[in-house]
């Protein structure tokens, strides 16, 4: 009982010297690489097919990332196969009769800050994978591609949470 009290103490004087706030501000590593698809608007059908895109791509890219050792090497595996992406993403669109057009870009695209489940993520320009079907004015959805945060293997129907143990023990005690 007493180490879980003096670590507790540790985590606590270790935000609080590092100007922790009650707002979680995470910053995704440099080295990763992010995957963004925005839809033509926010209307009921360009957002399930926003999430058809998003299902495809995820079961891709996970076939394709799963044995990258590093940034390096996900980053020529990405680079190499944006053809089979473009496809997918075309496939999709075709078997949902959706008529508008797409953009595939692989490079430095902006994302603006997000907020999700009470953490906020910084905004800025990030290395990823983005797919904008028609005019690009729907809510988006992303993730990272590497490390493979959202690209895991699961039940389907399975939620998945992230949250850094130190967060947990946090709300958990304070």
């Amino acid at each position: 009982m007493k180490k879980i009290i003096i670590f507790l103490v540790f985590i606590c004087v270790f935000y609080l010297a590092s100007g922790f706030t009650a707002e979680k501000m995470i910053e995704i590593p440099d080295d990763a690489i992010r995957i963004r698809i925005i839809p033509n608007s926010n209307s009921e059908f360009d957002q399930d097919i926003k999430l058809k895109v998003k299902n495809k791509l995820e079961i891709t890219m996970y076939d394709l990332l799963k044995n990258a050792k590093n940034s390096d090497e996900a980053r020529k595996i990405i680079e190499d196969n944006l053809n089979l992406v473009d496809k997918d993403v075309e496939r999709v669109l075709d078997k949902n009769n959706y008529n508008l057009d797409y953009k595939v870009n692989y490079g430095y695209n902006y994302f603006p800050e997000k907020e999700y489940k009470g953490v906020k993520y910084a905004e800025g320009y990030y290395e990823s994978l983005l797919v904008t079907l028609g005019k690009g004015e729907g809510d988006n959805w992303w993730c990272v591609l590497f490390p493979p945060l959202c690209l895991i293997e699961g039940d389907e129907g399975e939620e998945v949470e992230y949250k850094s143990i130190v967060a947990e023990i946090i709300e958990k005690y304070f």
